[in-house]
């Protein structure tokens, strides 16, 4: 069985971070997304990935290079535009060739992995298996209606009255029928060809397309939110790990990692939390469910359930909570005149302020 990961659109939703990075790239626990859903692949059996990259495909191929250090042989298929889920099964074509398939969204966030969707798809006939989760606002999702069997009986998209709970999360199996499907249709309203109009078009002709539920957690980390519970799940599990320096002044507590190279001098880490190879930490508090990445700098300031990305220093914050600091920022407390904020933002940026 083959895999197809989907590693482009725009990231609208992470905006400006997204501006400059590929948003499947965006870490968690200092690990980008997009390898969790690697590594899930792996552990299914899947050896053989495709991966559509666009805009930022030289990003994501640094980053994954020829797939070896997952067990993985990986291939590249660019996609000139975002043009739909089921536009990227079409020019995969050629690299699909006759075999079943998993369509995995690179920036799915799975905890369980997706061994027993394989599993429960190999062997069972299905033409197309949908992964389904219950969600307490299914009109924001792409909603299924099962039938008594679990069979698919209708898809609607964001729909104002959700017939059911169950939301479609971003993993599918395929069977090659779904290559006539993608071919079929027509693009929709927003010009693109969408995957569940390709199922759509699998049930009205006959075929049989089932339901799997997840097993475990998933989150669509298209949001800051999303991103930040993921953090916050996947460091719940960390188990302590001290490779880094740690002086006598400091006090570490719950499960924390700190990397190799890293530095905590004169501060206080409450876990769960991870300190990035070669940060540096001073005279700071880093409070729980807190990554900070790779070459930073965290002094006199106290971060806490945040995500602080590779090369970044904070200094003279007073508190920094439920934030995502990108690559290479600067984060400074203003001297000089008091109760004044001194702010160069990008597009779409999201700052809020204490008055």
């Amino acid at each position: 069985m083959k895999a197809l990961v989907l590693a482009g659109g725009k990231g609208t939703r992470l905006r400006p971070l997204t501006h400059t990075s590929a948003k499947q790239l965006v870490p968690v626990a200092n690990k980008p997304v997009l390898y969790y859903g690697l590594e899930a692949l792996r552990d299914a059996g899947v050896t053989s990935v495709g991966i559509v990259v666009g805009d930022t495909g030289a990003e994501v191929r640094e980053a994954v290079g020829d797939g070896s250090r997952f067990g993985l042989d990986v291939t590249y298929i660019p996609q000139e535009a975002p043009l739909g889920l089921a536009h990227c099964v079409l020019i995969a074509r050629d690299f699909l060739g006759e075999d079943p398939f998993v369509l995995y969204l690179g920036d799915n966030f799975l905890v369980g992995g997706i061994t027993d969707l394989i599993d429960a798809f190999c062997g069972s006939g299905h033409d197309a298996q949908i992964l389904l989760t219950k969600v307490a606002e299914p009109q924001f999702y792409g909603v299924a209606e099962l039938g008594p069997d679990g069979e698919i009986l209708r898809l609607e998209e964001k729909p104002e009255h959700p017939r059911s709970d169950l939301a479609i999360v971003g993993v599918y199996t395929f069977s090659p029928a779904i290559h006539e499907a993608v071919r079929a249709i027509k693009p929709s309203a927003r010009g693109e060809l969408e995957i569940t109009d390709a199922i759509k078009w699998l049930i009205d002709h006959g075929y049989r397309v089932h339901s799997h539920f997840v097993s475990g957690y998933w989150k669509d980390t298209g949001r800051l939110q999303d991103i930040l519970e993921c953090n916050r799940i996947v460091l719940e599990a960390v188990a302590p790990d001290n490779r880094g320096t740690v002086d006598g002044l400091s006090e570490i507590t719950g499960n924390v990692v700190v990397e190799p190279g890293a530095v905590v001098a004169n501060s206080v880490v409450r876990g769960p939390a991870v300190i990035g190879a070669n940060a540096r930490i001073s005279d700071s508090y880093i409070g729980p469910y807190t990554s900070i990445g790779e070459n930073c700098l965290i002094q006199d300031t106290e971060v806490e359930y945040a995500i602080v990305l590779p090369d970044s220093s904070i200094t003279g914050v007073a508190r920094l909570t439920y934030s995502l600091i990108g690559r290479n920022v600067e984060v400074t407390r203003a001297e000089g005149v008091p109760n004044t904020y001194q702010l160069m933002v990008g597009d779409h940026s999201k700052v809020q302020v204490k008055a």
